[in-house]
């Protein structure tokens, strides 16, 4: 404010009113604050090392594979050909088992619903369950018993009974769509799923003796061979890895399923048998692992999905969702075990550098 205009402001004030009315009105100089910036996504970073030796990795293996690891706590993730679709085989039980838990935290069924299963309920390849069945005609179980057995022992009767005890083939396609996991599909039950792939009309006498190997034998080689590749490129149950490992995650965070059904089904998953040197092979002391193998159909050297998919945790508590799937290869099954080994131990590696950077 200028000298002359403050003289006049102190003798308006003695004046009165009346002078103050007449003074000039000066904008007042107040300075204005810049615009606030736009608020910046945060972006996690990929630790350098994991995302250099999971593309290594992949690379060096020789056959088709997908490969993709996600920390659970930190959000960042990493992988390779990740985003490709790759035959499940048995990583598909576990979305039947989410649908299982779902339907059980919405009130729809218990675990320790009564289920019985006869000779009408057996399907093919692994089905430990079946013995019991033929010897007895019968046998009642609970709605946990399958789940446990579909998830620690990949028995496919007891994943086909459970899948239509809470809805069907339909229902686990609908959980994975509001839920969002994203690239992920569910064909139908292992007895229809298994024959769509090797090109054979189901009939529920080839859940018996060797029925359903004959019936896909007497298909001609070449037939058998057209077959296979189109659903290798083309997989009915195929998965991305990079979707598998947030949802995973997703469960890990309790954001898929209550409190209590998280814990039951990751203890479950916690007590897998199967694929004991795949993903499990490559723990250090004080890990653990809670998983799903997967492990397709044969034609000669060629195999169609081998896979294992799990969340690893360290002593520390945190966690680490991980998918090696490999959509196909003719590679001796050690080298494919070596190959999971060295993923799990190099996370384990990245998350020690990170807990002891000197």
């Amino acid at each position: 404010m200028t000298a002359k205009v403050t003289l006049g402001l102190v003798g308006a004030l003695l004046a009165g009113p009346a002078a103050m009315a007449r003074l000039p009105y000066q904008q007042p100089n107040i300075q204005q604050s810049p615009p606030l910036a736009s608020p910046v996504a945060y972006a996690p970073q990929t630790p350098a090392y994991l995302r250099d030796r999971i593309q290594a990795l992949g690379a060096g293996f020789n056959g088709r594979i997908g490969i993709a690891v996600r920390s659970v706590d930190d959000g960042w993730q990493t992988g390779w050909h990740s985003e490709e679709l790759y035959p499940q085989q048995s990583v598909s039980k576990l979305w039947v088992a989410i649908t299982a838990m779902d339907a059980i935290d919405r009130g729809a069924v218990r675990l320790s619903d009564p289920v019985t299963l006869t000779r009408s309920d057996l399907t093919l390849f692994h089905q430990p369950i079946a013995a019991q069945v033929l010897r007895n005609g019968a046998v009642t179980t609970t709605l946990g018993r399958l789940l446990h057995d579909a998830i620690t022992m990949s028995d496919n009767t007891c994943n086909d009974r459970l899948m239509r005890a809470v809805g069907g083939d339909g229902a686990v396609r609908e959980m994975i769509a509001k839920k969002g996991l994203g690239s992920i599909r569910f064909d139908h039950g292992e007895r229809l799923f298994q024959s769509r792939v090797a090109g054979v009309t189901w009939h529920q006498s080839m859940a018996v003796g060797d029925g359903f190997n004959r019936a896909r034998n007497a298909l001609p080689l070449a037939t058998r061979r057209s077959l296979l590749n189109h659903y290798i490129e083309d997989p009915y149950d195929g998965a991305a890895p990079a979707s598998v490992v947030k949802a995973l995650a997703r469960l890990k965070k309790g954001q898929l399923l209550s409190p209590s059904s998280t814990a039951h089904l990751l203890n479950t998953m916690g007590n897998t048998k199967t694929g004991r040197n795949r993903l499990h092979g490559g723990l250090a002391p004080g890990w653990s692992l809670s998983h799903k193998t997967g492990t397709g159909q044969v034609l000669g050297a060629l195999q169609a999905g081998y896979n294992d998919i799990g969340l690893i945790t360290a002593p520390d508590g945190r966690s680490y969702a991980i998918a090696v799937m490999i959509k196909s290869t003719t590679t001796p099954l050690p080298v494919r075990m070596r190959l999971m080994n060295e993923v799990v131990r190099s996370v384990i590696h990245q998350h020690d550098m990170e807990e002891r950077p000197y």
